[in-house]
């Protein structure tokens, strides 16, 4: 019976322990720290019960299906690799405000891991981590912690995760696999293990060349949300739509007749700000790799700023906040304003780098007095509450961080009722703003100049 341990019960290796073990054959065992924010983890999870918050089609099942087949168990015990087969690593490698990655816990697991592996065990990271990591930081960290050689006596495999909050289980399973290992045996165990529970094609290569995939591939999609941004802020100070012109620029056909000559475009939305645990420091992680190990050096101009554009977006739109009231007649300092939304995402309970503690703090350090509301969150740094009336009472300005659906459905006589003033801000254009007008509103949207 194959026996798999994953290190780290979150986004990523809940999802991934839960496949694992509903394969026939499979033994699994998550590993994760009883601390004071995440250890209640572990007992939910051997109770059968789904952690993880908000909507994630499939995992509550999932989770109950492998409790009550006996092939999943979480402990804080580490010493229960000792007779694992392979071993996932999934444990969090922020950034910090340098933008220097931060592998405490990566580091930690390694030092730990290595007296509990055993000889022909194969260590696959799946969290992201900055080019060059697997082969100069983990690789001598497990070897001289096991006393093992990476390549004989163990194998080593980068194969990065492709998972989004509200599609955890879809991505991993039907989404196309990265398998970089090491060596050339080490990437065939990778793919040999991946083909259990991965219905989508299987990519082998090396360890570093997995690595840059991953962080381009949130590159990518930071750079592009950078884009929609510049243009939102353009529109806004032209006064008009950016939303009409997306809509406008993506009329462009697929027209695969020809494909280096296609002309489609897809042009993304822009926001409030840019969350999540990869977007915002993923960028930083591709410049780390590139400045530690690079042959030569140069300074990656358009990742670098299209970061930095979606990092002011939170600005922005406190900026977009404070216009809204001079307009209603009133000074930021010492009014009231309701944030909705503190996950990053909608309709999820995932805090990691959200834009709203950015607006939170913006709003602080101009005198006013922000007021945090979330449906979803269990946890998070600032105050904040799931009781919405309690936000909008007396608010002086409302504004819309994340798109939660409970937030949809808020009219302008419902926030009129409780309000004390009459200023929306529409960072995610749920809203219709002729509506809020012709209600006395005072309306904002970012990527629009047209209010």
């Amino acid at each position: 019976m194959p026996k798999v341990v994953v290190i780290g019960m979150g986004y990523v290796g809940i999802p991934a322990a839960a496949l694992f073990a509903d394969v026939d054959g499979f033994d699994v065992a998550g590993v994760q720290r009883r601390s004071k924010r995440s250890g209640w983890k572990i007992d939910w999870l051997n109770e059968g019960k789904n952690p993880i918050g908000g909507d994630e089609p499939g995992l509550d099942d999932l989770i109950e299906r492998v409790h009550e087949k006996g092939t999943f168990k979480v402990t804080d015990d580490i010493s229960i690799c000792s007779d694992a087969d392979a071993i996932l690593i999934d444990v969090q490698t922020p950034t910090d405000k340098d933008r220097i990655p931060r592998y405490e816990s990566l580091r930690e697991v390694c030092k730990n891991l290595g007296p509990h592996m055993k000889k022909g065990v194969m260590i696959v990271i799946e969290s992201t981590v900055a080019p060059g990591t697997t082969d100069n930081v983990v690789k001598p960290m497990l070897e001289e912690s096991s006393d093992m050689t990476a390549g004989s006596d163990f194998s080593l495999v980068f194969s990065y995760e492709r998972v989004m909050v509200g599609r955890l289980i879809h991505n991993i399973v039907n989404l196309p696999r990265i398998v970089g290992g090491i060596d050339e045996e080490s990437t065939q165990r990778g793919l040999a293990l991946y083909k259990n529970i991965v219905k989508a094609e299987l990519y082998p290569t090396d360890a570093l060349t997995a690595e840059v995939a991953k962080v381009v591939e949130n590159t990518y999609r930071d750079v592009n949300i950078a884009f929609a941004n510049e243009v939102a802020l353009i529109c806004e100070s032209l006064g008009i739509d950016s939303y009409e012109v997306r809509k406008l620029v993506n009329t462009l056909p697929n027209d695969p007749s020809k494909p280096a000559a296609n002309p489609v475009r897809n042009m993304h939305f822009p926001g409030a700000g840019v969350g999540g645990h990869c977007l915002p420091k993923d960028p930083w992680l591709l410049k780390y790799g590139l400045d530690q190990y690079g042959k030569f050096q140069f300074h990656p101009e358009v990742i670098v700023g299209s970061r930095q554009v979606n990092a002011s977006m939170p600005k922005h739109t406190v900026d977009l906040i404070e216009s809204a009231l001079k307009e209603s007649g009133r000074e930021i300092q010492g009014t009231k304003v309701a944030i909705l939304g503190v996950a990053f995402l909608e309709n999820s309970d995932d805090t990691r780098n959200t834009p709203s503690l950015d607006v939170y703090e913006e709003l602080e350090k101009r005198g006013a007095r922000p007021v945090l509301h979330d449906p979803l969150v269990r946890d998070f740094e600032k105050p904040f509450t799931a009781d919405i009336e309690e936000v909008l009472k007396d608010a002086d300005a409302v504004v819309l961080v994340t798109a939660h659906k409970e937030y949809h459905d808020l009219t302008p006589d419902y926030l009129a009722g409780l309000m004390k003033n009459k200023v929306m801000v529409d960072g995610r254009n749920v809203y219709d703003g002729d509506k809020f007008k012709t209600a006395g509103f005072v309306y904002r949207c970012v990527g629009k100049g047209t209010y």
